[in-house]
């Protein structure tokens, strides 16, 4: 009971540090946000994903035959959260659309948080087909962040890479349906 009890404390000590996740297992179609959660390592502040439930947008488009196919093992060379930079991932989802690093001063006040990576074309309201350009001021519908969604964002940069959901391990704890990593960002194991 002890045991449990700590883990109990200590899952949602995790959780209420950083991203929350599903433990629900995505289909390339249906992947669901993080439910297990992390602080961030970088100025944008921490990932909160506490929108269990909350489905890859339904206008994405899965990718045709990407580098990375759903079920393939990966080595992540990024770190947007704590734990990502070097981890092994499962991609769980590869879809077709634009990427875009954005800077937005959160809905529930606070600072501005700088070059959020990554929104895709689908988390951004009345977005047209076209590539955003860099400076162009946005909606975000994205809720990645505590005050992210609604919030008016400014582009600072983007990407027509493939981008990915993965599942990936951290300190001994699974982080499901992580969105959004981008083919630049993920390396093959070797």
């Amino acid at each position: 009971m002890k045991r449990y009890m700590s883990a109990v404390i200590l899952g949602g000590a995790v959780i209420l540090g950083g991203c929350s996740t599903t433990d629900e297992t995505p289909t390339p179609d249906t992947a669901q946000t993080e439910t297990a959660t992390t602080g961030s390592p970088d100025a944008h502040g921490h990932h909160n994903h506490d929108t269990d439930g909350a489905a890859v947008p339904e206008a994405m488009v899965p990718a045709d035959n990407p580098t990375y196919p759903v079920g393939s093992t990966v080595r992540l060379n990024t770190a947007h959260m704590e734990g990502m930079q070097g981890a092994e991932a499962r991609i769980v989802g590869a879809y077709r659309t634009y990427a875009y690093a954005v800077d937005y001063i959160p809905t529930t006040g606070g600072e501005e948080v700088r070059d959020h990576k990554w929104v895709v074309q689908e988390e951004i309201l009345d977005a047209e087909p076209d590539r955003i350009p860099d400076g162009t001021e946005v909606t975000l519908l994205a809720d990645h962040m505590d005050g992210m969604e609604r919030a008016r964002a400014t582009v600072v940069g983007s990407t027509d890479e493939t981008v990915y959901v993965v599942d990936y391990d951290m300190d001994g704890m699974t982080m499901h349906n992580h969105m959004w990593v981008v083919e630049s960002e993920i390396e093959p194991l070797s």
